[in-house]
Formats: structure tokens, sequence, C-alpha cells
């Protein structure tokens, strides 16, 4: 079941959010959704990459060009 939020956000930003929505052809509703989603979801991927960091620091693998290497 969906649930409502309520924001409060400044004049300046609801412009923005309605000049977005139009471009992208969608309501200003699935446009927060789905800027909620990806911050979650990015918010998310750092906090794994921060906890694997660690382990993949002691294998040596310090830049994506040694992930690359590795699985290639």
């Amino acid at each position: 079941m969906a649930k409502s939020l309520t924001v409060r956000i400044s004049d300046k930003l609801e412009k923005q959010l309605e000049t977005v929505s139009r471009q992208e052809r969608i309501s200003v509703s699935d446009l927060v959704r789905k800027s909620l989603l990806r911050f979650l979801a990015v918010r998310r991927f750092r906090q794994l990459r921060d906890q694997i960091l660690p382990f993949a620091e002691a294998q040596g693998l310090l830049t994506d060009e040694d992930i690359f290497k590795l699985i290639s």
C-alpha cells in the first residue's frame, strides 16, 4: 500500500521540480519518488563499498583498473 508524505520545499525547488516534470513528462510525485529511490540506492552502494574496501585493499585491489584486470 502506498503512503503519503508531506515535505516542505522552497518555491525555487518547486519550480525546478515542475520544470523537470514537464521536460520528462512525468508527474512531480513520480519524479520525487524516482529521485528518492536513486538516492537510497546510491547511498546503499556507498555503504557496501565502504564495508568491502578494507578487504579489497588487503588483496591489493586499489583501483577500478585492478578490478577489471582481475575479472578479465
